[in-house]
């Protein structure tokens, strides 16, 4: 049953570095438990760089994990209760027992993550005491770089070290955060967000297949960075139009026999243009088949640093998403247009996320990121008049200790 989420249409602007968050945080678990916390605790945030709704279709995504992050102070505590303080709301707080059933808050939102998260260990027998906690985090809220994954994926990393959970493994973290988002939380997500988070690698982005959680690590060439631009434009109707989209992506597989349409081919869908299903639905299967080889292929585009061919898969991912998902906005158009006049063929851009607003991350060269800066500020408003936000950003390692 989905539950109400918190606001993340307000944005914050450029968060400070990790340094100065470990810091303030540090400040603010002494100020509340009266001692330096035993341990500091950090997960990334992510972007995608191409693979859009091809998840939850058992298929092929690209992302890399991002140096913004969510970072946990942390002690053990002798008793069962969590204790825990959330810096970015306010130093609220919150507290459960865990050797009770945890219950969910409907009045913070927030505190879900960290008792879903909690509650799913302890439904998996693991043996936990209670904790101390301050949580805070530099990633966006409200720009699509899963900020809700990071948390879910500290707060396990967290738990891990504090109590020698040394039997989870990186990818039974994010099956964890994952579990909690779906059964707690109430938000049926794929595994992308929290996958990347627990098993991202510095310089790389991660090839990850959604069926088998397989993942390859793929470097990324050190002149370029990762430049994700916010439109500011609030992602309005994404929750419907996800399940929608899950929905209509559901019903071509089932169409076609398969498991999921990461099993059909671009041959077996073309065959049956022409045949029973109805011309919408087989529009969103092209764009999943379709994308899961361009996923594929700008994998290797990458690990053979070819540029001209990841430019152009990159746009074809942006096009399908507009003309076959139908997930993109006006405003997103007109910034990837923009971004992609000043890249020519020695880069790529794309909308990246759910669709309906958000942002858009492009790989830009070093040389060519202050052009591209400018082109934004000079070029690009959002429909109420916002100027973009944007993130100059590097591939960043996974959850782990600072």
């Amino acid at each position: 049953m989905s539950r109400q989420q918190p606001n993340q249409d307000s944005l914050s602007p450029l968060p400070p570095p990790p340094q100065s968050l470990s810091d303030a945080l540090a400040l603010v678990f002494e100020k509340h438990f009266q001692a330096p916390p035993e341990r500091l605790v950090q997960a990334p945030g992510r972007v995608n760089l191409i693979g859009e709704h091809t998840d939850y279709n058992d298929g092929f995504v690209l992302p890399c994990a991002i140096n913004f992050q969510t970072v946990v102070a942390a002690s053990p505590r002798a008793d069962d209760w969590v204790h825990v303080v959330a810096l970015d709301f306010n130093e609220a707080v919150d507290q459960f027992d865990v050797s009770m059933p945890i219950q969910y808050r409907e009045d913070a939102p927030w505190a879900n993550y960290v008792r879903g998260v909690v509650s799913t260990l302890v439904a998996k027998g693991l043996r936990l005491r209670g904790a101390n906690l301050a949580i805070s985090g530099n990633v966006p809220q409200g720009a699509g770089l899963s900020s809700s994954a990071s948390l879910e994926v500290a707060v396990a990393q967290t738990f891990k070290s504090l109590f020698q959970l040394d039997t989870l493994s990186p990818t039974d973290l994010a099956l964890i955060g994952q579990q909690a988002e779906n059964q707690f939380v109430g938000c049926q997500c794929g595994i992308m967000d929290q996958l990347i988070s627990a098993r991202g690698q510095t310089g790389h982005a991660l090839l990850i297949d959604c069926r088998s959680l397989d993942t390859e690590a793929v470097s990324i060439p050190t002149g370029l960075a990762v430049m994700i631009v916010h439109s500011r434009v609030e992602r309005g109707l994404v929750e419907s139009e996800y399940n929608t989209r899950r929905q209509q992506c559901e019903a071509a597989a089932k169409h076609f026999g398969v498991q999921a349409l990461r099993d059909l081919s671009v041959f077996d869908l073309e065959q049956n243009r022409g045949q029973s299903l109805d011309p919408i639905t087989w529009r969103r299967a092209r764009h999943v088949v379709t994308e899961n080889a361009r996923t594929l292929a700008a994998a290797e585009a990458l690990r053979t640093q070819d540029l001209p061919q990841l430019s152009q898969l990159m746009a074809a991912s942006h096009a399908s998403m507009r003309d076959d998902f139908e997930i993109t906005v006006p405003a997103i158009d007109q910034l990837v247009d923009l971004i992609a006049e000043q890249l020519g063929d020695q880069g790529g851009v794309r909308m990246t996320g759910g669709g309906f607003g958000g942002c858009v991350v492009a790989l830009v060269p070093l040389e060519k990121v202050s052009a591209v800066e400018a082109a934004i500020a000079s070029g690009y408003q959002s429909p109420r008049g916002k100027r973009a936000l944007v993130y100059v950003c590097q591939a960043a390692a996974g959850a782990g200790p600072l």
